[in-house]
């Protein structure tokens, strides 16, 4: 089991936006093979950087599976707007939570 770590520096003017772009776009990503769940977290130190933690079947499930795919360009494509600056995406492996 894989999980991507996607940090998402949102523009502090466009946080609610931002929140609504998501919930548009979840879908693109709830439907890739391999997805196996997520949660979006707004920092509590740093409001304006969100953590989106996805859960994946396998490396290859998001990339390059998703991130090459139509629906992930659509996915960035409804969030970029709300970006402070390029998201940092890396991934670690391990169970689930216990």
């Amino acid at each position: 089991m894989i999980y991507e770590i996607a940090q998402l520096p949102i523009r502090q003017e466009r946080l609610e936006m931002f929140r609504t772009a998501f919930a548009e776009v979840v879908p693109l990503l709830t439907r890739a093979k391999g997805y196996l769940g997520h949660v979006l977290a707004q920092g509590i130190e740093t409001p304006d950087v969100f953590n989106l933690i996805v859960k994946w079947q396998s490396l290859e499930d998001h990339t390059p599976g998703f991130e090459a795919s139509e629906d992930h360009r659509l996915f960035m494509l409804g969030l970029e707007a709300c970006f402070s600056a390029e998201p940092t995406v890396y991934h670690v492996e391990g169970g689930a939570f216990t």
